[in-house]
């Protein structure tokens, strides 16, 4: 029950109109509008009543709190404009990050995606022939070269890659999967759960150790629609295990005439010499040992923005760019320009130094070490 004296404060408290009438909040309709400033306003006096109620604020104080009214008014607005997505000090440790937006990009494909948002562009049309083209025509050649392959394409992210393949080859199939590698891909989002999604029906394979050749022979049936690998990136199985090596799958999803997937998460393109990086699988050699699609991040080893790529045979490229699911999961001319002029250090060779990850993951100990007293010194200053 409210008491007389809190009844008493309540009622000097100034009402939403009167305090839009004070010049210096009047000012503030230069920055915001009408509507906004009012429910700005508004919630600085519910503050300041809860303030009341909690016994924070007595006949004492709340002079002081009605003079600071409009500063607050003024601060509480500023900090509703202000960007929510801000830059950060990355001291975990941890390279790639996905809380902290994973890949910084480089300032060149800064500058790519600056012109390329600022105009109009070529996104699908062949200036050289004068004909519409396609989208892909942007990532396509560098990436046959780089790794190749047949064919590629291109959508927001990992994720929506694998549900594309899925969905493309395999709705209302069976997909055959080792019980291992049924990873959860962070926030909750599960290789099955996005099996499911696809319209496919998951058919586990062998044991989480264990998994072997004659596991998938014996699930393999004619609603076999796919077989499905995914590198399990973030986690390792030690000790009493045994999987195929993809060499041996291949070899088995030909003689079954069923696809083979490969979702390979990181997307270390190639070998690169980095002593922890070689024991990761790449996309050239899942590519050269006959993997029919191989998809991975844009925004993790390769060093751009979000995406999902996957590369592979022309014939299965061609039926998931026809898929109407790729409309929906297509990405823009902002990300195509990154894409492309990220994949152009790789061809010219010389991405580990321009690539903001790859200068990171092999930066020498004594720079690392350099770095971090001028680092600790700078923080005993301030």
């Amino acid at each position: 029950m409210v008491g007389a004296d809190e009844v008493q404060l309540y009622r000097r408290i100034p009402a939403v109109h009167e305090l839009l009438e004070r010049p210096a909040v009047r000012q503030l309709l230069q920055c915001a509008s009408r509507e906004f400033l009012v429910e700005v306003i508004g919630e600085t006096l519910e503050a300041l009543r809860e303030e009341i109620r909690n016994g924070g604020i007595g006949e004492k104080e709340l002079d002081g709190a009605l003079e600071l009214l409009d500063r607050q008014v003024e601060a509480r607005l500023r900090h509703r404009l202000a960007a929510s997505l801000v830059r950060v000090v990355n001291a975990t440790g941890v390279v790639i990050f996905t809380n902290l937006g994973r890949a910084p990009l480089a300032d060149f494909a800064i500058k790519e995606a600056f012109d390329a948002a600022v105009s109009y562009t070529n996104l699908e049309f062949h200036l050289k022939e004068g004909r519409r083209g396609h989208r892909d025509q942007h990532l396509e050649p560098a990436l046959r070269r780089l790794l190749n392959c047949e064919a590629a394409t291109v959508c927001n992210n990992a994720a929506a890659a694998v549900l594309l393949i899925l969905n493309t080859l395999a709705e209302g199939r069976e997909v055959l999967i080792s019980r291992g590698e049924l990873i959860e891909i962070g926030g909750s989002f599960r290789i099955p759960a996005i099996l499911e999604k696809s319209g496919a029906r998951l058919r586990e394979v062998g044991t989480t150790n264990k998994t072997r050749l004659d596991d998938y022979r014996s699930a393999l049936t004619s609603d076999t629609g796919l077989i499905l690998r995914v590198h399990p990136s973030n986690y390792r199985i030690t000790g009493f295990t045994h999987s195929p090596a993809i060499e041996e799958l291949v070899e088995f999803a030909k003689e079954s005439r069923v696809p083979l997937a490969y979702d390979l998460g990181s997307g270390c393109l190639f070998r690169t010499g980095h002593p922890f990086l070689d024991r990761e699988p790449t996309v050239q050699d899942s590519i050269a040992a006959g993997v029919d699609l191989v998809c991975f991040s844009g925004d993790k080893l390769l060093g751009g923005p979000q995406a999902g790529l996957i590369l592979g045979g022309g014939e299965w490229i061609d039926r998931i760019r026809r898929n109407p699911l790729m409309r929906t999961m297509r990405v823009d001319k902002i990300i195509y320009a990154v894409l492309a002029s990220t994949l152009r250090e790789y061809e010219k060779a010389v991405y580990q130094s321009t690539i903001p990850v790859w200068r990171m993951l092999t930066a020498a100990y004594a720079d690392l070490e350099q770095r971090a007293t001028k680092i600790s010194s700078a923080l005993q200053i301030l």
